[in-house]
């Protein structure tokens, strides 16, 4: 519809990156999507805050910048994308993600223009400043940790105008673990064309919570923790009914159905049966070349291949472009996490 809340699309379908560049269907972290590490402000927002539940405590600080936003976070969900693409692709990844600022900025629905690569600069810079203590694990290590969302940022290259050409960003020990181990959720492509933080925020805690569920509800109360709003109870009320009027009048919202219920101050969620297959369901991955077999067995030496090839089946998010290089890239991280079998 013209008069649908969404942002418009900016770089539709046909443009190169959508075959190439987000042939990486674009993932974000469980860590971040389940708790309120980033903020719904559009200006400045330097409180310090505290969340703790289910034994899991968090102290997010901001820098002179500001806490890093819902719309920053765009820049991780990228990396991140780029990532588990090489991942199953069987190639090798770091912490160091380096891609052209352009390419960024058309994959997350953003302006190419200056203004587009001045905020990209300015989402980075609040990344890098806004520091986590917590006790989250990640990659099934708990530890209390202080750190930042990403290391450092550079600008590689730029152009005699001054925009971006090449970036490199250093993730988080922290964030680059629950890459590794595979603690990521499928988002739709849509999310970037929402334009509200908080409908960007209620998005997440629907794809972390509902999933592929039929229906999932959280009263408002605890939805209001969970998004870290330092709105009054009462105007979170009034936006979470606007956007559950709007979604109900346009159907706007990705992936759920979002509905308020008044008389119990509660939140309901319901499946569009949109959502893509994750981890816990089947991926169909055809049988691999005979040869790889004894590559496997020198990358993995002393273990049952064939349990490690039953684990990578279960593992994948998707099938490989390559079955073959993605299954000896799983082969070689197992032994480097387990070592020799006992």
């Amino acid at each position: 519809m013209s008069d649908s809340p969404l942002l418009p699309d900016r770089h539709p379908q046909g443009d190169f990156f959508v075959c190439d560049i987000f042939d990486a269907a674009p993932k974000g972290d469980i860590g971040s999507m389940e708790h309120p590490i980033f903020s719904l402000a559009t200006k400045p927002d330097t409180r310090v805050r505290r969340y703790e539940n289910g034994g899991v405590t968090i102290e997010v600080k901001p820098s002179v910048d500001g806490l890093a936003t819902v719309h920053d976070r765009d820049v991780l969900i990228y990396c991140i994308s780029q990532l588990i693409r090489a991942m199953d692709d069987g190639r090798e990844i770091s912490p160091v993600v380096r891609f052209q600022a352009s390419d960024l900025l058309k994959a997350t629905n953003r302006m190419t223009t200056g203004r587009g690569y001045a905020l990209l600069k300015g989402a980075m810079e609040r990344l890098a400043g806004t520091r986590i203590s917590t006790n989250i694990a990640t990659g099934g290590q708990e530890t209390f940790e202080t750190f930042g969302l990403i290391e450092r940022a550079s600008i590689v290259r730029e152009t005699r105008e001054g925009r971006m050409q090449e970036v490199e960003i250093k993730l988080s020990d922290w964030l680059f673990n629950a890459v590794c181990a595979q603690e990521v959720l499928t988002l739709s492509p849509n999310y970037f064309r929402l334009r509200k933080p908080l409908e960007r925020r209620i998005y997440e805690l629907a794809r972390k919570h509902c999933g592929r569920q039929p229906e999932w509800r959280i009263g408002l109360e605890k939805l209001q923790r969970k998004c870290g709003s330092g709105s009054t109870t009462r105007e979170f009320r009034r936006l979470v009914s606007k956007i559950a009027e709007e979604d109900e009048r346009h159907g706007y919202m990705p992936d759920y159905e979002i509905r308020f219920l008044e008389e119990a101050d509660m939140l309901v969620v319901r499946s569009r049966g949109t959502v893509a297959a994750e981890v816990t369901d089947e991926v169909t991955i055809p049988p691999l070349d005979p040869e790889v077999y004894d590559l496997a067995r020198g990358a993995a030496p002393g273990w049952d291949i064939r349990m490690i090839e039953a684990e990578w089946r279960t593992w994948a998010t998707e099938a490989p472009k390559n079955p073959e290089m993605a299954f000896l890239g799983f082969c070689r991280k197992w032994q480097e996490r387990r070592g020799a079998p006992r």
